[in-house]
């Protein structure tokens, strides 16, 4: 009977692991393929897709559209920049009470020969208008240049702005794919948990009948408490990916889909890739604006050393202001023409355009500083990628290799020849390879985002994202030849 009874257990026990080693298994395989998708699976209407989420944060990133105000509010200094050659016209005006007190010669007395004089006083209230127009013929260049300058300063912004857009798009494809991958490792870990627990009531039965010591017992029930924590642990960190991506994309995350990585739209080789971002990266793109803006700054400085000339005009009346007396009326039209040449003005002309030219030069390196840099980004980003490919290769290898290997600790512990503590290890190192094939696999759909990013094509029209785009350049339009109005073109 005793016999019977123990074969019986050992029958349940073997049952129960292989139940253990299904449900791990399973698990491992649902939670790798909910990571990355290659495409073609079908997506529920109420899921979130990476696209959905990336269009999201396109709409109403903070961050974003912070940087669209100020390339609206860059766009103004043209229309100030044009101010300098248009016609400037005012109107003065000025009343109040005065007293006047005369003594005019009038010749000498007839009869004494003194000097006489003639005197008055009287309160009177002078008042005048006038309305002055003036308009600068030649200022050597200082508009023009100013307004190209601007312009520049314009186009330079542009170029941050898609900077931040692809930045705010690659933040968005990142947290997008740590909530996924720290969802599926949580998902795991409580799996193992799991499966932890069901070795530990195995260890127990064994325990029972002799099979193993109280050591077998207190290595499971160690391998579960340390699975517990890794359980919180996961938990935290999912909150943490989870609080990142309500940051960036506006929205808390719900039921994400798998994402596809971006390698279709890169380059097919490297110095392919270089070339590219070093003509397409807005940061580049930026820099080189700026170094114009740097030029123009240096034409605009200079233009202090130039003659200028402008015409005047000026008509008003005035009443009761010829010398005060009350009664008096005046009307006055002027129109003149002048002719401002410097000679010399303390010095500081010539030392603006000493800086001018400083900062030229400081712009022109912080361009090949910037050039530098995509480069380095580049050949960072695609050896990711690269690295990514082939550690979900080799990783994925190992969760086959480490789940034949369980398989074969499980058989043969249960015969005496290895220890419940191989079984732990055995078990552990399954969920630490099918968690490196996770980690793989967000890095491998990250780092192909990051490449879009370094050559300089991360942006909603290359994504195809289903979105209204903004066009920088409309506002520009409305504002450049406005000469009149405070109310912005969105009715601010």
């Amino acid at each position: 009977m005793h016999g019977l009874a123990k074969n019986s257990l050992l029958h349940r026990r073997h049952a129960a692991q292989g139940l253990a080693l299904g449900i791990a298994r399973a698990a491992g395989f649902v939670n790798l393929v909910l990571i990355f998708a290659g495409g073609g699976a079908g997506v529920s209407a109420r899921a979130e897709t990476m696209d959905s989420a990336l269009a999201r944060a396109y709409d109403g990133n903070p961050d974003l559209n912070q940087s669209r105000a100020t390339v609206r509010a860059r766009d103004e200094d043209t229309p100030k920049a044009l101010a300098g050659m248009r016609p400037k016209a005012s109107i003065s005006a000025n009343a109040g009470p005065e007293y006047s007190s005369v003594r005019i010669p009038a010749g000498r007395s007839t009869t004494t020969g003194q000097r006489q004089y003639y005197s008055d006083q009287f309160l009177g209230a002078p008042r005048a208008a006038s309305v002055n127009v003036s308009q600068t013929i030649f200022d050597g260049g200082r508009t023009a240049n100013s307004v190209r300058q601007a312009e520049s300063s314009v186009l330079s912004a542009r170029a941050s702005l898609s900077q931040t857009e692809q930045s705010v798009l690659q933040n968005a494809a990142t947290n997008y794919m740590n909530v996924l991958r720290d969802t599926a490792i949580l998902a795991l870990r409580k799996s193992n948990v799991t499966v932890l627990a069901q070795q530990l009531r195995l260890t127990k039965d064994r325990f029972d009948v002799g099979e193993v010591t109280r050591t077998d017992v207190a290595q499971a029930e160690a391998s579960l408490a340390q699975a517990h924590s890794d359980v919180f642990a996961a938990e935290g960190l999912l909150k943490i990916s989870i609080a990142s991506y309500r940051q960036v994309v506006g929205v808390e995350p719900k039921r994400l889909e798998p994402a596809q990585t971006v390698e279709k739209l890169l380059p097919k080789s490297l110095n392919e890739a270089i070339s590219i971002a070093l003509i397409e990266n807005p940061a580049n793109v930026s820099a080189q604006h700026q170094v114009d803006v740097a030029t123009l700054a240096v034409k605009v400085a200079e233009s202090a050393l130039t003659p200028t000339v402008s015409v005047n005009a000026q008509v008003g009346p005035s009443y009761d202001s010829f010398l005060g007396f009350p009664g008096s009326r005046q009307f006055s039209a002027q129109a003149t023409g002048q002719l401002n040449i410097p000679l010399y003005q303390g010095g500081s002309e010539y030392a603006s355009i000493r800086q001018a030219k400083e900062q030229l030069g400081q712009a022109r390196l912080s361009a090949d500083l910037q050039r530098d840099n995509i480069r380095v980004s580049v050949i960072t980003a695609l050896a990711q990628l690269d690295t990514a490919r082939a550690s979900i290769i080799s990783n994925q290898a190992t969760v086959k290799a480490a789940e034949i290997a369980l398989l074969g600790v499980r058989q043969e512990a249960n015969v005496g020849q290895r220890t419940t503590l191989d079984v732990l290890n055995a078990q552990l190192a399954l969920l630490n390879a099918r968690v490196n094939v996770v980690v793989a696999q967000r890095d491998r759909v990250v780092a192909s985002y990051a490449a879009l990013a370094a050559i300089g094509r991360l942006s909603a029209q290359q994504l195809n994202l289903d979105v209204a785009q903004y066009d920088p350049s409309v506002h520009f339009n409305q504002v450049r030849e406005q000469w009149f109005g405070v109310d912005t073109p969105d009715g601010r």
